[in-house]
């Protein structure tokens, strides 16, 4: 149980020591906790000043995460206001002692509302201090709004709260929010002098809450929190909470900041019971859960050490992958067919390094350490003391078949062999070698380098050990892995297979191209089945949408208006034509000649327009092509592919750009509840045919009027709260989201900087 120490030395300092392993956090416990250590520093006659740290090393990661589903039942919420003022305002920062904060480690969400009600702040110089509440669907709740803009100025406190964003001790410093850098060692020992300091005028004693002097001028404040409002409504038009932080922040500069702490708490109890709230929590647990395999991460397995990594195929895949590694201290050789081909990979790495670089995001030394990792080849000879294979070529099952072949003997017997397909069965890939134990998917989506998502997967032969391996590969390139099992499409495309087809079955029926689009964008993904086929390719559509065709007939929807298209060199954004005109920038412009292509794939077809799917309003478009997203969902977890549901909800927002703060594809499908979704599905198969036609899960969850994962409530439970408590990962994994800086881009959805998407 979490709790506070205080200790007092001679010199009449009280060292208050927050104590809740591994980044102590502040749970109930621990607040009333450190409000009864105050109390008692505040009675005793032998204390003339206080302290506030945290014990090795951490200040506090803030709230505990895991107590969200006690908020939100109201099991365990005190009454509003008690923390931040009752605890914050009126206990810590009105003490009649002065109060330091030692800052180090973390200082994040309630740690640094702690921090900033103190008299004074001391960081070391590489901690981490921030207000990143808004990603997980609320705002700072323990007088953040109110005194972050106080210690930084609106501006920089919008940006650090609007963005969650930490900022590093010695930033922190510059801008006024910590008042002085100091080293690990002799943290403690100056925040005790500079108390005393406080205590004898030496130094300013001024709380947060009542600095006006970084606070710009009433005017200018209104222009920049209406500019805020204007951002906010631009990059995520469907969250409310950011807005609710801008105009809390603005009651506090026109109200006065007790009025704005009012306010906070009153938003808070509303946002933390909002399903954007219980969405993003419920990622959050779902994204820490996926490397967690049953019969496999709990038998006790060690990773082996993988010390250098083949790729083979230096194309936009095998390039994207192998920045990927060497960016992690990985060595790569890339294997290609000619030096041409090898030449052209090895500039596709340098030109994904140069990109970092000058977006800041790399070093110039870096850059030339990592390409110092990489080296090519146009033979098998250099793979004899390789750890892993990654082949990342066309296609084409006959090329990857060979290769396989080749592969068991040029590699070592302990090699893992991995598969970048995103659509070929494994064993199938696999036929012709003798080592279908060391054989896995490894599936990127591109750009490699960029997007969050790896998909393992593991077919009924691969090692156990194997997986392990990969999972522990996983972590260090930092990606979120998520483990499945062996079929066409794995567990993302073949989810997001019926997603085009879907349109185009619309579109032939007489619905609009661009409007599909743009209702889907409006509804959080970042683009819509149209403008995706354009940026994939259409030549990579057509051979994915083959493997489907080929494996479920029954439920696929033949449309002719992609090879019609391409027959006339229109193949997508490569060729500045697709179902999009396309500039020299990029930007995609509707194309009046598009209708010629419809009307002949309809001919051809024979299909007729429907004037009801002419007038679709945009809640029926929003389920016509995602509840078929949802049926094959449900196969895919009905067959075993998916370990559970929360890894789909996973692999929908990090893999295809699916809105977080909608929870992923099955915790959304659940908020409209199964009995609907199976009604909607069932109309659609007797107007339109089998392509819509509901699976036996759904119909048999319909049927019984439970959700399509019945625990999905508690969301904190989809890895079990106790376990992860237990092993102390639950606050590690929340700065691993910060540090991976999924900020406000994030949570609209974009899956960070997309350039290219799924395939």
């Amino acid at each position: 149980m979490g709790h506070t120490l205080i200790e007092v030395g001679r010199d009449g300092v009280a060292i208050i020591t927050i104590v809740n392993p591994p980044v102590n956090s502040l749970s109930f416990d621990v607040l009333r906790s450190l409000k009864e250590s105050f109390d008692q520093a505040l009675r005793r006659n032998d204390v003339k000043a206080i302290v506030v740290t945290g014990a090795k090393g951490k200040f506090s990661g803030g709230f505990d995460i895991s107590a969200f589903g006690g908020l939100q039942e109201a099991k365990e919420r005190p009454k509003p206001g008690y923390i931040s003022v009752e605890i914050i305002s009126d206990t810590i920062e009105a003490a009649r002692k002065p109060s330091v904060a030692a800052i180090d480690g973390l200082a994040l969400g309630g740690g640094l509302e702690v921090a900033m009600a103190c008299s004074a702040r001391l960081s070391t110089p590489t901690a981490l201090l921030g207000l990143p509440e808004l990603q997980l669907g609320i705002i700072p709740g323990f007088g953040g709004t109110q005194r972050l803009p106080r210690l930084v100025g609106l501006t920089k406190a919008l940006e650090m709260m609007l963005t969650s964003r930490p900022v590093k001790g010695k930033d922190a410093f510059n801008l006024g929010l910590v008042d002085g850098l100091v080293s690990p060692d002799d943290l403690v020992n100056t925040a005790r002098q500079w108390a005393l300091d406080i205590l004898g005028h030496r130094r300013p004693w001024i709380a947060s809450l009542h600095k006006t002097d970084k606070l710009e001028p009433l005017g200018e404040a209104r222009e920049i929190l209406k500019f805020a409002r204007a951002q906010a409504r631009k990059r995520a038009p469907n969250l409310h909470h950011p807005l609710v932080c801008i105009d809390v922040i603005e009651a506090g500069v026109l109200a006065g900041p007790r009025a704005g702490l009012w306010k906070e708490a009153e938003a808070f109890e509303v946002l933390v019971k909002s399903d954007t709230c219980k969405s993003l929590v419920h990622i959050f647990f779902a994204q820490r859960g996926t490397s967690k395999v049953p019969g496999v991460t709990d038998r006790g397995l060690v990773p082996r050490h993988v010390k250098k990594v083949a790729i083979l195929g230096g194309g936009l895949m095998g390039s994207g992958i192998a920045t990927a590694l060497i960016l992690s201290n990985y060595p790569v050789i890339l294997k290609e067919v000619n030096q041409k081909f090898l030449d052209a990979g090895i500039n596709r790495i340098k030109a994904n390094l140069q990109s970092r670089v000058k977006k800041g995001k790399l070093t110039q030394q870096n850059f030339e350490k990592a390409i110092s990792l990489l080296k090519g080849t146009l033979e098998y000879k250099s793979f004899k003391d390789v750890d892993m294979v990654i082949e990342a070529v066309i296609e084409n099952v006959s090329l990857k078949q060979q290769i396989f072949a080749d592969l068991e003997k040029y590699c070592p017997p302990h090699c893992i062999l991995a598969s970048n397909t995103s659509t070929i069965d494994l064993d199938l890939i696999g036929e012709r070698t003798k080592s279908q134990d060391r054989i896995v998917g490894a599936h990127f989506f591109s750009p490699a380098h960029v997007m969050p998502l790896l998909e393992i997967v593991r077919t009924k032969q691969t090692s156990p050990q194997v997986i392990v391996d990969v999972l522990d590969i996983s972590k260090k390139i930092k990606k979120t892995p998520v483990v499945v099992g062996n079929c066409t499409g794995f567990a993302v495309n073949r989810m997001f297979f019926p997603y085009a087809q879907a349109g185009l079955l619309l579109v032939e029926r007489g619905a609009d191209v661009y409007q599909i689009d743009k209702v889907i964008t409006k509804f959080g993904m970042p683009m819509g089945p149209f403008r995706l086929a354009d940026l994939v390719g259409f030549g990579v559509a057509i051979a994915t949408g083959m493997q489907f065709i080929q494996n479920f007939p029954e439920r696929t929807y033949k449309s002719m208006l992609i090879p019609l298209l391409q027959e006339d060199k229109r193949a997508g954004e490569t060729t500045r034509k697709g179902f999009y005109l396309y500039d020299d920038k990029r930007k995609a412009i509707p194309d009046p000649e598009l209708k010629n292509y419809i009307e002949k794939a309809r001919s051809i077809t024979g299909v007729s327009v429907d004037p009801q799917l002419v007038k679709l309003q945009e809640r029926d478009i929003i389920e016509m092509i995602f509840f078929p997203v949802v049926n094959e969902a449900c196969r895919v977890l009905d067959e075993g592919i998916a370990v559970k549901a929360a890894d789909l909800d996973i692999s929908a927002v990090m893999g295809m750009g699916f809105p977080p703060y909608r929870g992923g594809i099955i915790f959304w499908a659940d908020s409209l509840g199964s009995k609907y979704i199976y009604s909607r599905l069932e109309s659609w198969s007797q107007l339109y045919g089998e392509f819509f036609k509901p699976c036996a899960y759904l119909a048999s969850r319909a049927a019984k009027g439970i959700p399509l994962v019945s625990n999905l409530r508690v969301s904190a439970m989809i890895v079990k709260r106790s376990r992860l408590m237990q092993k102390n990962h639950i606050h590690e994994a929340f700065i691993t989201v910060l540090n991976k800086n999924m900020d406000s881009s994030y949570i609209e959805g974009t899956c960070q900087s997309i350039n290219t998407l799924c395939m």
